[in-house]
């Protein structure tokens, strides 16, 4: 028998280092090193033992793909890629209190109408479940309640070939492994429980989804190699304060990835929110400066926001970059160009932006939307109304094209939106971008945007009023 040696493991990393340090030397955390016991290795040249051969099979199979598990509710099914798939791993993630556990009720609850579910919980009892069952209103679905935490446990129940096809984990950071010599929620003890049930599941063709939890800085809790172990991660994102969540698919190898679900949460659990964009435009107000319309694109699915700008006078000696929803970095250098190529100075005053709805936005065609939105702000002039923005920016202010601009437009004018604003098309082949309906506006470079919307601008609508004052009183 080995004898059992000490190990600390580190929690960011998975790192082990022989003794305990206060900053782990690979990640560079503090105080997350835990003492675990493991085995010795065997000496060199005892318990070896030959493996057998394995078997290898063509690309293409005789036998029929398994159907897909399909729940009804068209969001979360249209993030998983069509459904879950049959012996997969998914991982689910996100802020404590978002609404995980709601969602994967409801998840269960609805595929139990087909397939035989499992919901087993780690942190709750089986009243607990009750409860929120019946708040939201599936306490009749046939799902299989238990409150389990030991995986041989799991284990032994879910081996049956005629067990639950879906079995829902909540969560990961619960369990244990009994031969591991180590607390739950530690780095050995996630990474063998999550390597166990994934085994399992592949091995008798059951979906298992996993839930996670995330740390301070948004990621899921533990080393990265849990997501590398499981074939989909989901984040489920939104503030508790508001009602509205994004489910994002960050991986997923049977679907398509940045694909998102929208959800708005109620006093009975999460509704499907079918039209995102009407939802997060349909408290805008088309007379106010500093606003424009983005027409991005989420995974396969059009999104249009609002981005919104504020440029006030600073009183500090740093003035205060705010940023809600998209890349700080982009902003800064947003505002460096508008400086440099259009003289527009932006660094001596204050500059709030903010994407509305609570998404966030990480495609480089916004640039265009936020280059107008900050113009206007400056100027004071509104953007005008129902039109649309989108758009890479260079570093020498120019607008590059950007993808599936068919698709922004299509459902810009399923908005009732009559106008937009985009790159000029150099294809050799140019799509026939005004069959969807719209007044386009192609545009090279951002000094475009300043000479229509900028303090020039104001200055001409100033000089037009006054002129038209003045008529009227001589008439007079």
């Amino acid at each position: 028998m080995s004898k059992k040696s000490l190990r600390y493991v580190c929690q960011g990393c998975a790192a082990t280092h022989a003794k305990w340090n206060g900053q782990c030397a690979d990640c560079g955390a503090w105080n997350s090193l835990i003492q675990e016991n493991t085995p010795d290795p065997a000496p060199k040249g005892m318990g070896s033992k030959k493996g057998r051969a394995i078997e290898f099979f063509a690309l293409k199979g005789e036998q029929e793909k398994p159907p897909r598990f399909v729940s009804g509710i068209k969001e979360f099914d249209r993030t998983t890629g069509g459904g879950l798939v049959p012996g997969s791993a998914l991982l689910v993630g996100g802020d404590p209190g978002v609404g995980k556990s709601t969602l994967l009720l409801q998840v269960a609850a609805a595929l139990a109408g087909t397939v035989s579910c499992a919901y087993i919980s780690g942190e709750e009892a089986i009243d607990q479940l009750r409860l929120r069952a019946d708040r939201l209103n599936v306490e009749s679905a046939p799902v299989n309640l238990a409150a389990a935490t030991s995986v041989r446990d799991i284990t032994t129940t879910l081996g049956n070939p005629n067990g639950p096809k879906v079995v829902v984990i909540d969560s990961i950071q619960t369990m244990y492994v009994d031969n591991v010599d180590s607390a739950p929620g530690t780095v050995t003890q996630v990474r063998t429980s999550a390597q166990e049930l994934i085994r399992l599941a592949k091995s008798t063709g059951f979906c298992v989804i996993l839930v996670g939890h995330v740390t301070k800085e948004g990621t899921i809790a533990g080393p990265r190699v849990l997501e590398h172990m499981v074939d989909t991660v989901l984040y489920f994102e939104g503030e508790r304060s508001h009602q509205f969540r994004i489910l994002r698919a960050v991986k997923n190898r049977f679907g398509a990835t940045d694909e998102i679900g929208v959800f708005e949460m109620g006093d009975a659990g999460l509704s499907e929110v079918e039209n995102p964009s009407a939802l997060f435009l349909s408290d805008r107000d088309t007379q106010i400066s500093g606003a424009s319309v983005f027409a991005g694109l989420e995974g396969t699915r059009p999104v249009l926001v609002e981005i919104q700008s504020l440029i006030s006078p600073s009183q500090l000696a740093t003035p205060r970059r705010a940023v809600i929803g998209w890349d700080s970095n982009r902003l800064a250098m947003l505002m460096a160009v508008l400086d440099a190529r259009c003289g527009l100075a932006l660094g001596g005053g204050d500059v709030y932006l903010n994407v509305a709805g609570g998404l966030r936005v990480t495609e480089p065609a916004a640039d265009l939307a936020v280059v107008a939105a900050l113009v206007s702000s400056l100027s004071g002039v509104p953007l005008p109304p129902e039109t649309v923005f989108f758009g890479e920016v260079g570093l020498s202010g120019e607008i590059r094209p950007v993808a599936h601009s068919d698709v922004r437009l299509k459902e810009a004018e399923k908005l009732g939106f009559k106008h937009a604003v985009i790159p000029t098309q150099r294809s050799k082949k140019p799509k026939r971008l005004r069959d969807h309906g719209l007044s386009i506006l192609e545009i090279d470079h951002v000094a475009e945007i300043a000479a229509r919307f900028g303090p020039e601008k104001r200055e001409q609508n100033e000089a037009t009023a006054n002129a038209s004052t003045n008529s009227s009183v001589s008439q007079s």
